[in-house]
């Protein structure tokens, strides 16, 4: 908890300043100097610091749209305490339209990175020893990578008592018991004590307007936890249940063709039901898929070709009761 000092990425920022620094690491191939821009804003009475970042993947549109939202209506200005708003990390694969960095790396699968190794390590590194120390609790949102449309949820350890509280304080339609992968940003944070809510939702290249307006009202019942939210702002009550997840699989498909889902994002399916078709482009066969258990559909693959074996689906095995 700050009460005097924060430095982020070296500088001072005083108590009661607003203050956009920049994240940069590299620039193009034309010497152009890429900004990633950084928000920071700190109440005049001593609070936590907590971090609202997306865009760690540059295709990932809904997370970005996400932070802007939280930006523009100013409610990351706290009442006590600091934000630090990133809505886009990864600049150089937003340029691209592109999940990764120019290397070809994840920037998710480097962290917390190395000062000589590749650019998205450097940036990694830069952004771990930049940030990550003055932070509290930090928040990273993401969407399902490719044609892959995922359900609102966050996702936590299920063996993180501090986290799961969090989760159901955010209250997303679902909260996803899921491992951390080893050199992603969750797994640093943990080895860093911060606490951090993953929170998937839409997909790649896409914005959601319901999904995104989930994610800030989940921002704002955080904020709010914390004492942090601006008076101005009423808290949002969740209209929906928060389903947690304990368990859960990918269903992959039998065959390569045309997909076609007969189910929707969210819908709770039974043991047997007909979720998709995978037709022949020629017209000469049709195969069904049924759900092999009861459980919810927290993503759906949306391309319409797909390949024997692709994830066509994800469905919960297991939910609290």
């Amino acid at each position: 908890m700050n009460t005097k000092e924060l430095i982020v990425l070296g500088e001072s920022i005083a108590m009661g300043e607003s203050k956009r620094l920049n994240l940069n690491m590299a620039r193009l191939f034309t010497n152009t100097l890429v900004d990633t821009p950084v928000y920071v804003e700190r109440s005049n009475k001593p609070g936590p610091t907590v971090l609202i970042m997306s865009g760690i993947h540059g295709d990932e549109i809904n997370g970005m749209e996400i932070v802007r939202q939280v930006i523009s209506r100013k409610i990351n200005k706290p009442k006590r305490g600091s934000t630090i708003c990133i809505p886009v990390v990864n600049v150089f694969g937003f340029i691209h339209m592109s999940r990764t960095f120019p290397d070809g790396r994840d920037l998710n699968r480097v962290f917390p990175g190395s000062k000589k190794g590749s650019l998205a390590s450097r940036f990694a590194n830069h952004f771990v020893t930049g940030i990550l120390p003055c932070v509290d609790l930090c928040m990273d949102f993401h969407t399902g990578g490719g044609q892959r449309l995922n359900a609102s949820q966050v996702r936590v350890e299920a063996s993180d008592e501090e986290l799961k509280k969090y989760a159901e304080i955010f209250h997303a339609p679902f909260t996803v018991y899921s491992k951390d992968i080893p050199k992603s940003l969750r797994a640093t944070c943990k080895k860093m004590g911060i606490p951090i809510l993953l929170n998937e939702s839409c997909k790649t290249l896409t914005s959601n307007k319901q999904m995104a307006k989930s994610a800030v009202d989940g921002i704002m019942r955080i904020l709010s936890h914390f004492d942090m939210l601006d008076e101005k702002f009423t808290v949002p009550i969740p209209k929906y249940k928060n389903t947690i997840i304990l368990t859960s699989k990918w269903i992959r498909a039998s065959r390569s063709g045309f997909l076609h889902p007969k189910i929707n994002i969210h819908d709770f399916v039974k043991k047997g039901d007909t979720i998709a078709t995978i037709v022949s482009p020629y017209g000469d066969s049709r195969s069904l898929i049924k759900s092999p258990n009861d459980g919810y559909i927290i993503n759906v693959n949306e391309s319409p070709m797909i390949y024997q074996g692709d994830a066509i689906f994800h469905i919960s095995t297991k939910v609290e009761s």
